[in-house]
């Protein structure tokens, strides 16, 4: 059974005039990097003429993970994963994946070399500068000692003679130096002897000394999320939590069991193993919390974002207890995930920011930049998308801050969303019957009125209504029905219409404006007649709007 969808072209005064009609090209939808600004961040050059009829929500396929099966991937990454679970096998069996080797260094002959020779080098090349030196200060002199009455031929030769002279005074100075230098070095190699010796006698006792080494021992049947991580057990769980670690580090297998490592002595020095038992009060319920699924069947986690949660930031006592609430409701999702392949391995984060501190509240930035690192460190790739929306202008600002604390692959999931696209953007991502009613979505909570409805879409053009008819074919049955436009700012009544002729409509809801921040409608009636429900929607706005909505009949029988 289908609701029956009129459409009635409504006339709008207006002064523009009205051009003939031109020639339409192909659909071209452009939009910005951020879901939504103030104005549209989406135009749109062709409207369908079909595009007012009842259809299915469209669906985003803009994220989809990488498979985790090992025949999906690429060589190179099938030859990464080998090698690290080779790294992990042999770690665990020899019990040095929690160890932690200290390395003693000692100075070596290299070092002293190094000082040595250089200097030796420069002082022989000093000697010989001051010999030079010593030499044309003495042909100065003897130059000035010849008389003025002497001719020029005599000044020649006096020249010559001063030349003669002046060589075995080189010569001797040169000997001299390369004497006074050689002892030097004698005494400096006897020296550098003295300290290798001491050196070699400190490395020999060092390398005496045996390596110390953490005392932290590894069961061969260590988990982590409950997968073992012993590679010859055989799991199929364990290539994909170890991809998680190879992704994050681009398949680069050091650094991917660096981490893995990182995490393992993190988790042990932190107690996270046994976080899910400890219980922080309800104070902290309201500003995070696990609500439904999104398109993909990943479980969506809401972030509320709130000046009374930073409060808690006041004493380091109070962040420790933050820091690990934020940790405890990360296990508590992955705990909803299927760690196999093929399976949901990841989840969806939502982060409200409305009534987030302002940019001037430093120190709360910091504590939140410390959850994002540690959770981005800890728990790789367990984030398909993280959605920020009610975003403020200052948000750009401390972005730019923490931005360079993040990975290119964390900072590739973000989606960003102003005030007046949060609805549009969530539901690309999330069907409307699972996105909370607070935020656009038909979600309530202990909702019985509906199960598995379907949820149909229809657009309304600018200057046009639209009715949408409920059938309610039997006598004491009762209808519901739940209904929303996106950006409202539309006119909006419902009408019960009987079947028989000459019965009287009844108002169900009398026409009003829906102001753009409205939440979705739920309503119902209970009819004594075969009739139908009405809903009509006037867009008397500029812009096109989109309408969700779906309904149950109940009847006695089904009751």
């Amino acid at each position: 059974m289908t609701a029956e969808v009129k459409v009635e072209e409504k006339q709008v005064e207006s002064e523009v005039v009205i051009a003939p009609p031109a020639v339409v090209p192909d659909e071209t939808t452009v939009k910005s990097v951020v879901e939504g600004g103030e104005d549209e961040a989406v135009e749109e050059t062709k409207v369908d003429d079909d595009e007012s009829k009842p259809k299915g929500v469209e669906k985003s396929a803009s994220f989809k993970e990488e498979s985790d099966f090992f025949a999906d991937l690429k060589d190179s990454e099938k030859k990464a994963l080998g090698d690290l679970k080779l790294k992990l096998e042999e770690a665990i069996v020899d019990n040095t994946l929690l160890k932690t080797k200290k390395k003693e260094s000692s100075p070596v002959k290299e070092k002293k070399e190094e000082v040595v020779k250089p200097e030796a080098a420069a002082e022989v090349e000093k000697k010989k500068e001051e010999a030079e030196d010593k030499v044309e200060e003495e042909k100065k002199s003897e130059a000035v000692a010849v008389t003025e009455e002497a001719v020029k031929a005599e000044t020649v030769v006096a020249e010559e003679e001063e030349m003669k002279t002046a060589e075995p005074v080189v010569e001797k100075v040169e000997e001299e130096t390369k004497e006074e230098v050689k002892a030097e070095n004698v005494e400096e190699e006897k020296k550098t002897e003295d300290v290798v010796t001491e050196d070699t006698k400190e490395e020999a006792k060092a390398e005496t000394v045996e390596e110390e080494e953490a005392d932290e021992s590894v069961d061969k049947d260590i988990e982590l999320w409950g997968v073992p991580l012993l590679p010859s057990k055989g799991a199929e769980a364990t290539d994909v939590i170890l991809l998680k670690f190879l992704r994050a580090r681009d398949f680069k297998v050091n650094e991917a069991f660096e981490m893995l490592k990182k995490t393992l002595k993190w988790r042990k020095q932190h107690k996270i193993d046994s976080i899910l038992g400890e219980d922080f009060g309800e104070e902290l319920a309201s500003a995070s919390y696990m609500n439904g699924v999104d398109r993909e069947s990943h479980p969506v986690c809401y972030n509320v974002h709130s000046e009374e949660l930073y409060q808690t930031f006041g004493t380091e006592k109070n962040r420790e207890k933050f820091l690990r609430w934020r940790f405890q409701l990360m296990e508590k999702g992955i705990q909803q995930l299927n760690l196999k392949p093929g399976g949901v391995t990841s989840l969806l984060q939502i982060h409200d920011l409305k009534n987030a501190p302002g940019v001037s509240r430093k120190d709360l930035w910091v504590g939140i930049k410390n959850v994002i690192v540690t959770l981005q460190d800890n728990y790789p790739e367990f984030v398909s998308r993280n959605i920020f929306i009610n975003v403020p202008f200052w948000f750009y600002a401390i972005n730019a801050v923490l931005s360079p604390f993040l990975t290119q692959r964390t900072k590739s999931k973000f989606v960003v969303a102003r005030p007046a696209k949060v609805t549009e953007t969530l539901l690309k991502y999330i069907p409307a019957e699972e996105l909370p009613v607070q935020y656009g979505g038909f979600k309530r909570d202990d909702d019985t009125s509906f199960s598995n409805e379907a949820v149909t879409e229809v657009v309304v053009k600018p200057g046009s209504s639209e009715t949408i008819e409920i059938p309610a074919p039997e006598a004491e049955g009762t209808l519901v029905w739940d209904i929303a436009v996106l950006g409202w700012e539309v006119n909006y009544k419902e009408e019960f219409v009987p079947t028989a002729e000459g019965a009287y409509t009844v108002i169900v809801q009398k026409a009003k404006k829906m102001g753009s921040n409205e939440e979705a409608i739920r309503n119902s009636f209970k009819n004594s007649q075969a009739g139908k429900i009405v809903l009509t929607v006037d867009n008397v706005s500029s812009k096109k709007k989109r309408v969700l909505y779906r309904y149950r009949t109940k009847t006695e029988a089904s009751s």
